[in-house]
């Protein structure tokens, strides 16, 4: 039987540790932008680019991740690009 807390971790080429220290980060990360575009849509002025800027950061952490790529997706479709049926 597989150990529940190594086997994602090891898919993709990570510790526990250090992939409980990236998602614990990238986590953070969403939940302060999320916060700040609930903040933004009540006051429109307050936290004007934070939200996309934040979003920005993510991308850039999971191309930088090591064993990990962006994955570009079909705006229509939204499957990925590599996609194949």
């Amino acid at each position: 039987m597989t150990n529940p807390f190594t086997a994602h971790p090891a898919s993709v080429g990570e510790t526990y540790w250090k992939h409980m220290r990236f998602a614990f980060r990238f986590g953070s990360r969403m939940l302060m932008g999320g916060a700040a575009a609930v903040v933004h849509s009540v006051f429109p002025f307050l936290f004007m680019t934070t939200a996309s800027r934040i979003n920005d950061e993510l991308v850039e952490m999971r191309a930088n991740s090591h064993g990990r790529r962006v994955r570009l997706v079909d705006m229509e479709t939204l499957q990925p690009l590599d996609y194949h049926i």
